[in-house]
């Protein structure tokens, strides 16, 4: 009869491509039991988004049907994603295990329309995600998600809103509509310290940061505050904005932050008539600064009037065409960027550099 031993050992021929470790050797491998001919485990993945999901599922299933006395396998896939490591140690916000800023260098390159769909995703996969909009001079979140309840008080503490299950914080719930916060440095510090630290965020595994455009106060107190596991930087492709996305990474390299890769927002228009394709500001641009800057390419989303459109209403593309090509954009890069959390979160455990593939 076969035993846990002989289960886990065929399961070393299971790899992850993005850690480049078998699945047993990572930890992935949970409630090994064998029961005559059947054998039945977990594999624990590191994030919901894992796009290799059923690829792994399947391989898993395989490798241990191959076993001669192993006629029947049951596999429950599970995910549990892991905190950044320094996040572990502070305090200032316990329950959130990763603090991921999206950040422009500059504006109009669509950066919170992109954060609202990408924190959405990333619950659509089944992630607890909080999304803090800290753009106090611009503040669409709100607006974007659709948000009707604003946040609560309970007594000294700030109970988030929340919509389409996403924790939500934002100063446009603050403001009269048309007023403007004309605030210096010290009064922005203040609010981020609210905003993160005097809010019940709970257990999350992602609190997405919508950043504003530049290399601001705000920018410097969130760096100051909590320990980020990594940033996403959104830029078009043409050169006008990728010269100024490269002060944003310069800036969180300054800062000691990863950059957890750089995303291509209109990235081209598709005409829904004829179907013919204009690259309007290029393409391919921060494809080419991701190689040279030596950083992860996240992906590319499409210019269209349907994702403007679906944000302007309050009800984000990958929720109104979750099927439609670009929810399936967003959500790729969404698989991109759990991954490239998952690789970074994952070097202290294994123990050396991990490969990137997509």
């Amino acid at each position: 009869m076969a035993t846990p031993q002989d289960i886990l050992s065929a399961l070393t021929a299971v790899r992850d491509p993005d850690l480049n470790r078998n699945i047993v050797e990572l930890g992935f491998v949970k409630d090994v039991k064998v029961c005559g001919e059947a054998a039945s485990f977990k594999i624990e993945l590191t994030t919901p988004a894992c796009p290799v999901r059923e690829q792994m599922k399947e391989q898993a299933r395989r490798a241990v049907m191959a076993i001669p006395e192993i006629k029947k396998v049951d596999i429950t896939m599970t995910s549990q994603v892991r905190s950044a490591p320094s996040q572990a140690r502070v305090p200032f916000i316990p329950g959130v295990k990763n603090v991921l800023p999206v950040a422009s260098g500059k504006g109009g390159v669509g950066k919170s329309t992109v954060s609202a769909n990408l924190a959405v995703s990333l619950k659509q996969m089944g992630a607890t995600v909080g999304l803090l909009d800290a753009d106090v001079y611009g503040p669409s979140i709100p607006r974007i998600l659709g948000v009707e309840n604003p946040p609560k008080t309970q007594g000294p503490r700030l109970i988030p809103a929340e919509q389409y299950g996403v924790k939500v914080m934002s100063m446009g719930f603050f403001l009269q509509q048309n007023d403007a916060a004309i605030w210096r440095g010290p009064m922005l510090h203040k609010m981020m310290e609210q905003f993160l630290g005097q809010t019940e965020w709970g257990e999350l595994d992602y609190l997405v940061v919508d950043l504003p455009p530049g290399t601001g106060d705000i920018q410097l107190s969130l760096c100051q505050m909590v320990p980020l596991t990594g940033a996403a930087v959104v830029s078009t492709p043409q050169d006008v904005a990728l010269a100024v996305a490269a002060k944003a990474i310069a800036m969180f390299h300054k800062l000691n932050c990863p950059i957890l890769g750089l995303i291509e927002n209109m990235s081209y228009y598709e005409c829904r008539h004829c179907g013919e394709r204009d690259e309007i500001f290029g393409h391919g641009g921060a494809r080419e600064a991701a190689e040279q800057f030596k950083i992860p390419f996240l992906g590319e989303i499409p210019l269209a009037n349907v994702i403007r459109n679906t944000a302007d209403h309050g009800h984000p593309v990958v929720l109104a065409d979750p099927d439609g090509p670009y929810a399936k954009a967003f959500r790729q890069i969404a698989e991109n960027l759990a991954a490239q959390i998952s690789i970074r979160n994952m070097k202290d455990e294994v123990g050396s550099e991990v490969k990137v593939t997509f």
